[in-house]
């Protein structure tokens, strides 16, 4: 595989994960309600919403049948109700864009390049994020794993990606959160970077010679304060 940063990218198309890169982490106050309806800590509850999350992302589970089966798991019965209210705060928490990331992907559209996403995200979330958000519109390929029946890293959900955007594996970068799914694209021949922050990014593409980057705020406190930290690394 090329070493990337020494040879110049020839990137057609960008292709974002969702979670975590897009959107932003869910805040502890969500975790806390939902952890409430299971009668466990947040952090159990966390360990536990984790544990099943790929099979709900592959369509394994239907909601209900997914929220009961965590039910059972800690040894609670849920109301129908309480299903329901469990469902929209899920929907709500993964709803928190990541602003500076949706205006990267209408700058990178502006100048020609294509983007796509490529989510491991159940079929209810998928449908909430092509109804309500605009911008998904004009992303080429949107890819969602509860569509495929295919969760990330099988090689199978980049190459279906790949084979939408109509590009090889070397003119296409990817960007998630989780370090399995970078290597999982890697090993395809796919640029890969992991994604901490907008300032991270921004660092690490101009490392590539990637260009446009994303344009950083830094009259925002965090950001200016990730740019410092980025600084001193």
């Amino acid at each position: 595989m090329p070493d990337i940063h020494k040879a110049p990218l020839d990137i057609k198309a960008v292709i974002f994960d969702y979670g975590q890169v897009l959107c932003l982490e869910p805040t502890p106050e969500a975790i806390e309600q939902m952890s409430g309806f299971f009668h466990l800590t947040p952090d159990q509850f966390r360990l536990l919403y984790d544990s099943s999350r790929l099979a709900y992302d592959r369509g394994d589970f239907t909601p209900t049948a997914y929220w009961s089966w965590l039910a059972e798991q800690a040894g609670v019965v849920l109301a129908p109700a309480q299903i329901e209210a469990l469902r929209k705060c899920d929907i709500e928490m993964w709803s928190r864009l990541n602003q500076p990331m949706i205006e990267w992907i209408a700058a990178l559209q502006s100048r020609g390049l294509k983007t796509a996403i490529l989510s491991n995200m159940p079929a209810e979330m998928a449908a909430h994020v092509r109804r309500h958000f605009a911008w998904m519109a004009n992303v080429s390929c949107p890819t969602f794993s509860s569509e495929l029946r295919l969760v990330k890293p099988d090689p199978a959900i980049y190459q279906h990606c790949l084979e939408c955007l109509e590009i090889s594996p070397s003119q296409a970068l990817f960007i998630d959160d989780r370090q399995e799914n970078v290597d999982g694209a890697k090993n395809l021949g796919i640029h890969a970077l992991r994604f901490d922050s907008v300032a991270q990014l921004h660092s690490d593409l101009k490392t590539l010679r990637f260009t446009p980057l994303p344009e950083l705020d830094h009259s925002d406190p965090e950001i200016a304060m990730q740019v410092g930290e980025s600084a001193r690394d």
